[in-house]
Parts: structure tokens; C-alpha cells; sequence
């Protein structure tokens, strides 16, 4: 019976939610309790020299409502070969949960704290791997059966890395919005958690430095598969529309592979 229970919770988890399982950012739904995440995700410039981040992550869904991140980052974006770049930590609080057939809306606030040792030259903030500081924020997230919206907002303090400080008139602090999108294309009737899953999505990426004005726009659609309801690839490729900021990643491709464990505590 309690294979049963936990066959029927993967089909209603991948069958319904799978399209807003974003790329890009986290929605406000979080994974399933007890159960534990692994990804591993290569992102990059596709230019004469290519240069390549790696991200290693893993994610515990500690309760219904409360879900972590722990990162290592490592890549050749400051250096002329791959090395250990920095390490972060993120938090989801789900405080909002409205649900009906095939639909839902929810809100959750996050935040995230990362460790950088790369120089600070960029006016972008970012802490996956280029500043150290913290970062909170609310998202919230409305599913209308097949298709998926999202919305995020954050405030982000940077602080000197590891051996850098700022130049300046440099920008420490960022805020920071998105506004995601994912749609179901198949299976078109979800019959077995073993079915495949194809989502499609489009994100659009913003940031706003309020001491300098400066600011960002950047466009990521994306493929994405699920097989078993267990494993997860991701393929997508972000484009700047317009920006003044100076940054050292810019239109990189990402590839993302992800494998979960349900039940495991």
C-alpha cells in the first residue's frame, strides 16, 4: 500500500507541477519532503576560447514547507584553468499554498548566502560564483493546468571576496526580478509515472543597481526533460536584450542534469 501511496504522489508531482520546475529560478512549490536532490550543472560562453562554470548542488526537502540549497562553484572565468571558485546556501520558507483541481498559487520567501574568491571587476552582482554576500527575496507562483507563471524579487548586498575589495564607485548592492514561464507539451494525458516529460519555458532576468543606475535584461528559454519522475535535464540558453553593466558572463548556454531520491529520511 505504501508503494501505491508514493506511486500515486510521483504522478500527481510530475504529471501536474513538472512545468514549473524552472531553469532558470526556483518557483514558490517546493520538492517533496523528506527527499533529497543532486545536480550537476555546466554553463559557458561558446566563443574562440570557451569558458565553462560547474556547479555542484545539492538540495534536501526538509519539510513541506522548507527547503535547502548547498553549492560549490568552479570554473576558468578569472583564472586560465578550472578552479574552486566559491560556495553558497540557499533557503525556501513556503508561506503561501492555494490549491484546487490542476491548479494552485503559492508564495515563499528565500534567501541565500555565497562565498567568492574571484576580483571584483563587474558592476553585475551575482552570487553564483562571482561575489560574496546575501540575498533575500519573495517569489510567487500560479499554475493553471498546463502552464506555469512565476514572479521573483530580491534585494542583494555584496561584500569584498576573499582577497579583493571593491574598486571605486563600485555598486555593492543589486535588486533583482523575474518573470518565468513554463508550459507542459507532453505527455498530453499522464497515465504512469514512467511517461517522459517535456517542458518548454521562457524566463526573463532583470537587474537594477540602484547607486550607479545601471541595469540588465536577459531572455533564457529552455527544453526540459524528466524521465521516471526521478531524472532531470535541463538545456537552455540566456541572451542579454539590453544592459549597461559590465559583467563577465554574458548569453551562456547551460546544461543542467538533476537526480532525486524520494523518502529518503
Amino acid at each position: 500500500m505504501k508503494i501505491v501511496f508514493l506511486s500515486l504522489g510521483l504522478l500527481w508531482s510530475s504529471g501536474l507541477f513538472a512545468q514549473e520546475l524552472f531553469v532558470a529560478t526556483e518557483p514558490a512549490s517546493n520538492m517533496a519532503r523528506h527527499s533529497v536532490g543532486i545536480r550537476l550543472a555546466n554553463e559557458g560562453m561558446l566563443r574562440r576560447d570557451v569558458q565553462t562554470r560547474t556547479n555542484l548542488e545539492v538540495m534536501v526537502g526538509a519539510s513541506k514547507s522548507l527547503m535547502l540549497h548547498a553549492n560549490a562553484y568552479a570554473s576558468d572565468f578569472y583564472q586560465k584553468q578550472q578552479r574552486l571558485e566559491g560556495y553558497g546556501f540557499y533557503g525556501k520558507y513556503r508561506f503561501l499554498s492555494v490549491d484546487s483541481v490542476q491548479k494552485h498559487f503559492r508564495g515563499a520567501v528565500f534567501g541565500r548566502y555565497a562565498s567568492s574568491s574571484n576580483p571584483l571587476l563587474n558592476d553585475e552582482i551575482s552570487l553564483e560564483g562571482d561575489n560574496t554576500g546575501w540575498q533575500a527575496g519573495v517569489v510567487f507562483t500560479q499554475l493553471l493546468h498546463r502552464l506555469a507563471l512565476s514572479a521573483t524579487a530580491s534585494y542583494t548586498k555584496a561584500y569584498k571576496n576573499n582577497g579583493y575589495s571593491f574598486l571605486p564607485g563600485q555598486d555593492d548592492q543589486t535588486l533583482g526580478y523575474s518573470l518565468s514561464s513554463g508550459y507542459l507539451i507532453s505527455p498530453k494525458i499522464y497515465t504512469d509515472y514512467k511517461q517522459t516529460n517535456m517542458n518548454i519555458y521562457l524566463e526573463l532576468l532583470g537587474k537594477y543597481n540602484p547607486q550607479s543606475g545601471k541595469n540588465l535584461m536577459d531572455a533564457a528559454p529552455a527544453i526540459q526533460f524528466i524521465f521516471n519522475s526521478k531524472f532531470r535535464v535541463d538545456v537552455s540558453q540566456r541572451f542579454q536584450l539590453w544592459g549597461d553593466m559590465s559583467r563577465t558572463t554574458k548569453n551562456m548556454y547551460l546544461v543542467r542534469l538533476e537526480y532525486n531520491l524520494f523518502n529518503v529520511f
